[in-house]
């Protein structure tokens, strides 16, 4: 197993980083009128994930506030959740697009949940 030496090796941030770029990709065919709406809260939640992972990583000598960082995290994972449900109903993106991104978010949530509750494996 290889040691984590920054936040950029964390699995869960490669994935969130990953997930963020794939959501500004199909964001730039959302129609003009939704530039300062969707677009904008679905970019911003979903590149928020990554940052607040990587916030969290450098916060982990102090338990709670890396805990609340990885909350933050999963919250923003979950707003992008929603997003993308808007950006279906509003046909924006279509059901494979719409399953595999939600897919990875559940993913993302799952393994932010997981390093929530045991911090102890993150925390030096």
């Amino acid at each position: 197993m290889e040691k984590i030496r920054t936040h950029r090796d964390l699995k869960v941030f490669q994935l969130s980083f990953e997930a963020g770029m794939e959501i500004f990709q199909i964001s730039k065919a959302f129609p003009k009128e939704e530039t300062y709406s969707l677009t904008d809260q679905i970019r911003r939640s979903s590149r928020s994930v990554s940052g607040n992972v990587a916030e969290a990583f450098r916060k982990r000598k102090y338990p709670k506030a890396f805990i609340s960082k990885l909350s933050d995290s999963e919250g923003e994972a979950a707003e992008t959740q929603v997003w993308l449900d808007y950006a279906l109903k509003c046909q924006y993106i279509d059901e494979k697009t719409h399953k595999s991104l939600n897919d990875k978010y559940d993913h993302i949530i799952g393994m932010l949940v997981n390093m929530s509750l045991k911090p102890e494996n993150w925390i030096f």
